[in-house]
């Protein structure tokens, strides 16, 4: 049905309008910058730059899944262009890992976006904290929005420590190239126009609105989702939609967050160009109902509370389990 109705055709008009609308909207951006001089305004425009980075963040995963041109080389070219001389991250680090992600969504040694990080996603990891991460994990729910304000530096920091990394990686030096060229003029601008302070808050406040738009965009996909044991036997369709999560918003929803919103037919069709997806999703809704597969999806607000509320949970499994009040006050005596 789906190919039938032609939804896995190129959009290749959607996208041009796209790529050119946050292509004006980064000029316009840089213009402000310029006119606006020696102003803490600036922070505006620092914050304006965060948002239209992640939007091409979005268009470059989009051509990593081949939804924006025909040929998978031209949408390599495209996605390895905008992630790392527009966003300054690696398209060669996203490609593995996201692919690897997509293939096993929560499924425990399998997919990488569970793996323990600062934050624990499985309770066994949890359980396995020691000193300040123990002291995060306990309460990682409610640290998890305010640590994504790091994201981006992580981002970066990751991308360039793959690079230079010994492993093989496919691109390393046009990469490193596109990456070091784009933090050159950046930063070379930036603190040529702007007062040194100025210079640093602009972008602290950049990188931190990029860090927490990238993870508020992608956690609720699929975080507090069903978990499959790392030895588990799960069809490819019931795998897909018993893990991921939509949003509600159509059309706003789909414009914030890149079309992630779609998250349940974005993992059956990874390859459907964005326009596409809520028609798809009408099909898939229908489909899972003639199958008895849950079919998820709940409102953004929503689906904070429900990651918040997830993680905490998560997070008690690093607590003492002999932390408790009476057991506290026996100990006193």
């Amino acid at each position: 049905m789906v190919k039938e109705s032609g939804l896995l055709r190129r959009a290749r008009w959607f996208y041009a309008l796209v790529g050119s609308g946050l292509t004006v909207a980064l000029v316009a951006t840089g213009f402000g910058i310029w006119l606006l001089g020696d102003s803490w305004f600036q922070l505006l425009m620092a914050a304006a730059l965060g948002i239209i980075f992640t939007q091409f963040a979005f268009l470059a995963h989009e051509a990593s899944h081949r939804q924006i041109l025909k040929s998978g080389p031209n949408n390599d070219r495209l996605g390895r262009f905008l992630a790392t001389f527009v966003v300054g991250m690696s398209y060669a680090w996203w490609m593995t890992k996201h692919t690897r992600h997509h293939a096993n969504p929560n499924q425990i040694g399998r997919d990488p976006d569970i793996e323990i990080d600062t934050i624990s996603f499985i309770e066994e990891d949890a359980a396995s904290a020691k000193g300040l991460r123990a002291l995060i994990t306990r309460k990682q729910g409610y640290a998890f929005f305010p640590l994504l304000l790091l994201e981006g530096v992580n981002l970066h920091f990751i991308s360039i420590r793959t690079l230079v990394s010994r492993a093989p990686v496919k691109g390393r030096w046009i990469e490193l190239t596109s990456i070091a060229l784009r933090f050159a003029l950046y930063l070379g601008v930036l603190f040529w126009f702007l007062p040194l302070g100025m210079a640093f808050a602009f972008l602290g406040v950049q990188l931190a609105v990029f860090g927490l738009y990238m993870g508020a965009s992608f956690a609720p996909n699929h975080k507090g989702m069903p978990i499959i044991a790392k030895d588990a036997k799960v069809d490819f369709f019931s795998k897909q939609v018993l893990t991921s999560r939509n949003i509600k918003g159509r059309v706003w929803a789909s414009t914030l967050m890149g079309g992630l919103n779609y998250q349940v037919e974005h993992h059956l069709f990874p390859n459907m160009p964005r326009p596409y997806l809520a028609r798809a999703s009408e099909i898939v809704r229908e489909y899972c109902k003639t199958l008895d597969v849950p079919y998820t999806e709940t409102t953004l607000i929503r689906s904070y509370g429900i990651v918040i509320e997830y993680l905490n949970r998560v997070g008690l499994s690093a607590r003492d389990p002999f932390d408790c009040p009476l057991v506290g006050q026996f100990r006193r005596v």
